[in-house]
């Protein structure tokens, strides 16, 4: 494994973070699930926004897991990140449906107004700017994402005033409900398999299927696949305020919850999205936040 830098591609130095007794926690959490590596690996990248070697190195320590084995395993999924990124994170749709209505030219006023290349990190550690290969939201294009919030028809113009607001931070107030919703496709982190349920209509679309746990009994819950809207239906009667835990309908797999939901502190499940990012979710009854964090293509 190649030594880390603790320079960002920006050109600023970055302190590496010291190990954490942190990690005896997630691996005896997660350590003997199938999957428990990258949901360790996956708790690691939500809190440091990458994966430190110092922490890969622990983790291995821990695990008893030759560090090449993890090392591969944190290669092989786009997710996951060995270099540290920005403050706020920018993502440009280069898809086909993109490409022709002027995503480059996009692209190229993003790198023009940021003063980095695609793929870098900003000097002052703001900004990171990524490009995907799809969304799945071809309709809307071209689409950036800044900060899990998404733009659609963007354009050239638009560039200066967005990332003003990336900077002073989004409003939130009326966040819940977003008329510019588009669908996502995720499968399961574990058998892989598609979680749609084409037999239930939530918001015009197929639903997403899960099984949901509460005080030992299991039902199913169908979410909405419309990242901005949070319609769904469950068999069970939950109380709001409830924190349930989720599980696939098709290989009974816990959905890790590497991470926690910034509005209330409940875990968040983490699922896989078809053409790359994860779509993250709360798992308090009555609490909408989502968010959806993309990979890069480079």
């Amino acid at each position: 494994m190649k030594q880390e830098q603790p320079v960002s591609e920006g050109g600023s130095v970055r302190s590496q973070p010291a190990e954490s007794t942190g990690i005896e926690d997630l691996v005896e959490q997660h350590g003997h699930q199938r999957g428990g590596l990258i949901a360790i690996l996956e708790a690691i990248q939500a809190e440091h926004g990458y994966l430190p070697e110092s922490l890969l190195r622990a983790v291995s320590a821990q695990t008893g897991r030759s560090l090449v084995d993890i090392y591969a395993v944190a290669t092989f999924y786009r997710f996951f990140s060995l270099q540290p990124k920005g403050k706020h994170v920018i993502c440009a749709c280069l898809g086909t449906a993109c490409h022709v209505r002027g995503a480059r030219q996009i692209v190229a006023a993003l790198e023009q107004q940021l003063g980095i290349k695609a793929g870098q990190t900003t000097a002052d550690r703001q900004f990171t700017l990524e490009t995907v290969n799809c969304l799945g939201a071809c309709a809307l294009g071209p689409v950036v994402v800044i900060d899990g919030r998404y733009f659609s028809k963007v354009r050239q113009s638009q560039i200066p005033a967005l990332l003003e607001q990336a900077r002073a931070g989004f409003d939130r107030s009326g966040s819940h409900e977003d008329d510019r919703a588009f669908p996502v496709e995720v499968v399961c982190p574990h058998c892989h398999r598609r979680l749609r349920d084409e037999t239930h209509i939530l918001d015009e679309h197929p639903a997403i299927s899960m099984n949901v746990t509460f005080e030992g009994r299991t039902g199913w819950v169908r979410l909405s696949c419309l990242y901005g809207r949070h319609n769904h239906s469950t068999e069970l009667e939950i109380p709001d305020g409830t924190v349930v835990g989720f599980r696939c309908p098709l290989c009974d797999a816990p959905i890790p919850s590497p991470s926690d939901c910034l509005e209330c502190g409940a875990p968040m499940i983490s699922v896989p999205v078809e053409g790359g990012g994860q779509l993250n979710i709360c798992t308090r009854r009555g609490c909408p936040s989502r968010r959806l964090d993309l990979v890069s293509s480079l």
